[in-house]
């Protein structure tokens, strides 16, 4: 979807532009008067919002798509501290537009006012937020949303306060998973975690709850370990909540199935599927059987992943689409030898073995150095001459 809108120019006063919209929405039947308001400009734009989801119903996209334009033109060109609660109120009146077509056509809008407002000006929040509303409803988010790092440039120059930024995150994650984009949604997540602090982090548990209930439900997230680290998940040591996901971080598919057997009610409750749950700690546990392994039994996948035989060979294909592990199946062997694999944490233990392996690498490259060196000095006598 093209978002790039030119700005509308019309060579009328504001006056007149705004008498013009009123006989057209006349026109169309809304209950407007076709003369100008003597309270000013603002009255004229106030009943004229109001009045603007008439063209909804009528006109072709072309003619819907232009009025909007019309009225953001005049919005742009008012005085800030008399436009608040116009924008607002446009805002608002375009998140109720039905059906793809008008979202499209709303979502343009409304962009282009975004684009309109001055970098600094406070309101642009405001618009911000209904904008990600109505792609929602289009399932567009990505117009509009590219990153944190987007968003942080979005309002580098007006910096939203701590309450804006934890709603519009909020709502950035609500809207991210339901256009199917988790590893945004997730990223949106961790971010609005980050913005509490170990002294309102107390205060973060249903969102620390929410960021654990998704990361835990979304099939293609598979490494938890981080959210061990946040401030407002940490704060829920000690609940059933954490105590699920530390299975996921780091346990194998039998401690899930003794947990969800103790905590059966408590798992359907968070409106987690166990089947879904299972899948997942399989595929996890076989990541941990395999760290540092060169090669697995078919026998020891039946035994700790709790399958058949038969379903050894479909349940390692799963485990290649996911790319954390690389590996090949022996099937007259019955192994699977294992070529590299993602850690599910990187503790302390993990770091050492990083460190291990950069010392020899640092000490064999040193080797190679002195050689080539020896080499490069040897005298030309001991030299072979081809």
């Amino acid at each position: 979807m093209n978002m790039d809108v030119p700005a509308v120019f019309i060579d009328l006063s504001l006056e007149e532009q705004a008498v013009e919209l009123r006989v057209y929405f006349k026109s169309l039947g809304a209950e407007i008067s076709e003369e100008k308001s003597p309270k000013g400009i603002e009255d004229d734009l106030h009943k004229i919002i109001g009045v603007c989801d008439t063209c909804f119903k009528e006109g072709n996209e072309y003619e819907i798509e232009s009025v909007l334009n019309a009225i953001v033109s005049i919005l742009v060109l008012i005085p800030l501290e008399r436009a608040e609660n116009l924008i607002l109120a446009f805002s608002e009146k375009l998140t109720k537009a039905k059906g793809v077509k008008l979202g499209n056509i709303t979502l343009r809008v409304l962009w282009l006012l975004f684009q309109s407002l001055d970098e600094r000006c406070p309101m642009r929040y405001h618009v911000y937020y209904h904008l990600i509303q109505i792609a929602k409803q289009v399932d567009q988010v990505r117009c509009v949303y590219r990153g944190i790092d987007h968003l942080k440039q979005l309002f580098a120059l007006c910096p939203l306060s701590i309450e804006q930024r934890q709603k519009l995150l909020r709502l950035l994650h609500e809207v991210l998973l339901s256009c199917k984009e988790s590893d945004l949604a997730a990223k949106v997540m961790i971010e609005l975690l980050g913005t509490y602090t170990t002294e309102n982090a107390s205060h973060a548990r249903e969102d620390a709850q929410r960021c654990i209930m998704a990361a835990l439900a979304d099939p293609n997230t598979f490494l938890l370990d981080p959210l061990m680290s946040l401030k407002p998940v940490r704060f829920l040591e000690g609940e059933l909540i954490h105590d699920l996901l530390t299975v996921f971080v780091s346990a194998k598919l039998s401690d899930y199935i003794k947990f969800y057997n103790e905590h059966k009610e408590f798992v359907h409750s968070m409106g987690l599927d166990h089947e879904a749950n299972l899948k997942k700690m399989r595929l996890l546990t076989f990541m941990q059987l395999a760290e540092g392994a060169a090669e697995m039994k078919f026998e020891t996948i039946t035994s700790e992943l709790q399958i058949k035989e038969e379903e050894v060979e479909a349940f390692v294909i799963d485990v290649l689409k996911t790319k954390l592990v690389r590996a090949r199946m022996d099937q007259s062997s019955k192994k699977v030898h294992i070529s590299s694999t993602m850690h599910r944490t990187f503790g302390e233990a993990q770091w050492e073995q990083l460190r291990d392996r950069l010392r020899n690498w640092k000490y064999n490259l040193a080797r190679v150095h002195q050689a080539m060196t020896t080499v490069v000095n040897a005298p030309a006598s001991q030299t072979l001459v081809m």
